[in-house]
């Protein structure tokens, strides 16, 4: 199973017609399953996965990298650079030679959703890109899940209930040789409603430098 879909991927039909209007719109913009950002290093130096939910709109559907072109991705990119899992400048587009260090990210479902919000189906589709990617990392040691959709997609990802690994922000769990740990989303929403602070996001990531470290030794 490929790790990543076709550019013009057919599997779940509402998506694939709300992209196709997104090409007639706007047809600069990259309007398509959003790959997954791997290090320049390759899949073998990846210890940290991030799973996010789905490209935005004018996010990552128009620049073709996760978390890039919004909010989030200021949040995001500025946490990995501080805990030493990128290097460069983010400047919220695709060249802008930012780099990842052990780490990669991607979302539960490739394609952008209207309204921001896929439903059951596209999840479930979305999964057999998911899965594969996951395995792929043969050295991953870690997961950070954004959000209850991404973190129970993971989950599921792992062929585990749900219910046993249940969604918290600051959650911490263990399936194999992985910790995952999960966090609210950091979206624009999120932070505004202060459900999520600057400092709660960077906290789970602070503790997943110190896991990462320990673990190495």
């Amino acid at each position: 199973m490929s790790v990543e879909p076709s550019p013009d991927c057919p599997i779940c039909v509402r998506l694939h017609d709300f992209i196709a209007e997104w090409r007639v719109k706007e047809p600069g913009w990259h309007n398509g399953p959003v790959p997954t950002f791997l290090p320049v290093e390759g899949v073998q130096s990846v210890k940290l996965l991030i799973v996010g939910l789905a490209p935005g709109l004018r996010g990552a559907n128009r620049t073709g990298r996760p978390f890039t072109g919004d909010y989030a991705g200021d949040l995001l990119y500025n946490t990995l650079n501080e805990f030493g899992f990128s290097r460069g400048t983010f400047a919220a587009r695709p060249d802008d030679g930012l780099q990842l260090i052990d780490a990669a990210i991607t979302n539960a479902v490739r394609c952008v959703p209207p309204q921001n919000k896929p439903v059951g189906g596209e999840i479930s589709n979305c999964r057999r890109f998911l899965t594969p990617t996951i395995e792929q990392f043969v050295n991953l040691r870690v997961i950070v899940t954004l959000g209850t959709i991404a973190h129970q997609s993971t989950i599921r990802a792992f062929n585990r209930p749900v219910a046993k690994f249940p969604f918290s922000h600051g959650g911490q769990s263990d399936i194999g040789n992985i910790r995952i740990f999960s966090s609210y989303h950091c979206s624009r929403y999120n932070t505004n409603t202060g459900r999520l602070t600057t400092e709660m996001f960077k906290g789970v990531f602070a503790e997943v430098r110190a896991y990462l470290d320990d673990i190495a030794g």
